[in-house]
């Protein structure tokens, strides 16, 4: 009996420290792989809908108020630190998937607006931004302007990744302990091809700075911010984890693009606290209340670690 009893006690600790073992390290960030993505099961290509025109009582695409949030609003009105460094920008649009049946409409308006938002409004320097669009944004190109920027961007920088076209989810072998995984699509010039979150965290995992802006005009994004999310980081993303996202004609853009950047951003509609007179001073938080606000279909939701408001 008491030697049973010492096997079952030897047993249950071997179990024990698998499980912890488990644990540690099955959340591990992954060796990123630019032409694959990682092995995935259930995989569901989440294509975001274009929608005609408006409904009745919906925000005028002329005239678009500033209300109150459907949401507590995520600007305090208090800028936090500005950038010391450079800024540098991935912009992602992608309309022209492989083949026909999974097109969109305006992603690579979308793209181009968020371009003109920061080259014209926050004063980017075109030579270090790099778009993707509609073709280029291959998983290869993606996850190698990932990489170029990281090599590059330092603690004091600032960078932004932009992302327009489909989302997706599944049950990815991504190094993190997810039950269910959420992707952005894109292509390799044939067929579509995913980037998982956990792809996404251990390529982002590499950089120096944690000033960081995420924005996502994708179905599923809510999801990204579990694996994205850190100190000096702000997501915006168009809809929750389980919801889709949308592109409208009327408007000529994905909506959480158009109210988020065409509206807020370029035109300074989200602009509530003036804390830098006579300057374009739109925060990340002011023009996502301001997406919030005026949404007609997308479920926006944002995770913000930066401390008080980004201006970028």
């Amino acid at each position: 009996m008491k030697r049973a009893a010492i096997y079952f006690v030897i047993g249950l600790a071997l179990i024990v420290n698998l499980f912890a073992f488990s644990i540690v390290y099955a959340d591990q960030p992954i060796k990123v792989d630019k032409h694959n993505p990682v092995y995935a099961t259930d995989v569901e290509l989440a294509m975001k809908l274009t929608v005609a025109d408006t409904p009745k009582g919906a925000p005028s695409d002329k005239s678009p108020a500033n209300k109150p949030g459907k949401t507590k609003g995520s600007a305090t009105g208090i800028l936090g630190s500005p950038v010391s460094g450079n800024r540098y920008a991935i912009i992602i649009g992608i309309s022209d998937y492989p083949g026909t049946g999974s097109d969109l409409s305006y992603s690579d308006d979308d793209a181009l607006d968020m371009y003109t938002a920061l080259t014209v409004q926050y004063g980017f320097d075109a030579t270090k931004i790099i778009s993707l669009i509609d073709q280029d944004a291959t998983r290869f190109n993606i996850m190698s302007a990932i990489e170029t920027i990281g090599s590059m961007a330092t603690t004091n920088d600032e960078v932004v990744f932009f992302f327009s076209g489909h989302g997706g989810r599944g049950k990815a072998n991504d190094g993190d302990n997810e039950k269910t995984d959420q992707c952005i699509w894109s292509h390799d010039g044939t067929k579509l091809v995913p980037i998982w979150d956990g792809e996404l965290r251990a390529a982002f995992s590499q950089y120096k700075t944690s000033r960081i802006i995420f924005i996502f005009d994708s179905c599923y994004a809510g999801g990204m911010a579990d694996d994205l999310n850190g100190n000096g980081r702000v997501i915006a993303m168009a809809s929750t984890a389980t919801t889709l996202s949308y592109e409208w004609s009327s408007l000529q853009n994905g909506e959480f693009t158009y109210y988020m950047i065409e509206q807020g951003m370029s035109l300074g509609q989200a602009d509530k606290y003036d804390s830098i007179p006579g300057l374009p001073d739109v925060t990340v938080e002011e023009a996502f209340d301001y997406a919030n606000a005026n949404r007609i279909r997308n479920t926006p939701t944002i995770s913000d670690k930066f401390l008080n408001d980004l201006l970028p």
